[in-house]
């Protein structure tokens, strides 16, 4: 079963992420995926996360496919103009990709190469749009296309707003990104059940399907640095003293991140598990949490 007929069946959804690395080196990658292979409906690819230059999204993704995995490309906007972003578009159906997740991408200055240029031709919902159009067989300039895809686009929404209007924002957005075409969005990384449960009740009439982020956290130094500088994550204080008491980390994390997934369980339909290195720890997470 792919991506979207589980998306479309009632399951409770699971996705996890796999960045690619530095070079041309794939072997690791691939023996990671093969591990989680058969245990996610799929698995998404990062686009040059955090502005770091890597091998790219759509070589994965394709590598993906002749595994027997259904990927999700992500593609952010920072990169590539109006033009390179539909020619992508059309090259990763070519190749047999048939999921994206649209994001507008972080700045470069955050990334290794911060003297890059930035493009942001278009933002995340002109994305979407874009996608609903190629989809049509129509071009952004109107141009009938010989031969359309068929994408099932996503999106992302950060429930962990830290103000009312920030989340009132996120609400607004996500609302637009539907409007565009998104028929799934993932989100950021969740440790607060409570705040989550709060976001769930406000989008619950939305008609889309919503997949809970999870974040493997490695130590507590990791959680305070989340804390202080990734934009709508929080990791409760307890979580953060369980990681920097316990004598075996890998345990504890898996642990907290099982516990999260049951806890949403009955909150939202799947989980995109971010385990940022750690993607060999996926299999015991999802033992843990019963999926």
């Amino acid at each position: 079963m792919g991506f979207r007929e589980a998306l479309h069946s009632g399951k409770f959804l699971i996705t996890a992420e796999i960045g690619p690395g530095k070079g041309t080196e794939t072997d690791e990658l691939l023996e990671d995926a093969e591990l989680i292979k058969g245990k996610v409906d799929a698995i998404n690819v990062t686009d040059l996360q955090s502005s770091v230059m890597r091998l790219g999204s759509m070589a994965v993704c394709h590598l993906l496919k002749d595994h027997g995995i259904d990927p999700i490309l992500q593609m952010t906007c920072r990169d590539r103009n109006r033009l390179a972003l539909q020619s992508d578009l059309l090259s990763a159906w070519v190749l047999g990709i048939r999921n994206v997740l649209s994001l507008t991408g972080d700045h470069p200055t955050l990334g290794d190469h911060p003297q890059s240029m930035p493009v942001f031709d278009l933002d995340s919902v002109s994305l979407l749009k874009v996608i609903k159009r190629l989809n049509e067989g129509v071009d952004m300039a109107g141009n009938q296309l010989k031969g359309a895809p068929d994408f099932l686009p996503g999106a992302v929404v950060n429930p962990g707003a830290d103000t009312e209007a920030a989340l009132e924002m996120q609400i607004i957005k996500m609302e637009k990104k539907i409007e565009a075409g998104a028929e799934f969005f993932q989100t950021q990384g969740i440790f607060d059940l409570d705040l989550f449960e709060r976001f769930m009740k406000r989008v619950e009439g939305f008609k889309t399907e919503i997949l809970g982020g999870i974040i493997l956290l490695k130590s507590a130094g990791m959680a305070r640095f989340m804390n202080k500088n990734v934009a709508g994550v929080f990791v409760p204080e307890p979580l953060i003293k369980e990681m920097e008491v316990t004598k075996d980390k890998v345990k504890t994390s898996v642990e907290i991140a099982a516990r999260l997934i049951k806890g949403m369980k009955d909150m939202c339909q799947g989980v995109h598990i971010m385990a940022i290195g750690w993607e060999k720890r996926i299999p015991l997470v999802l033992e843990d949490a019963e999926l």
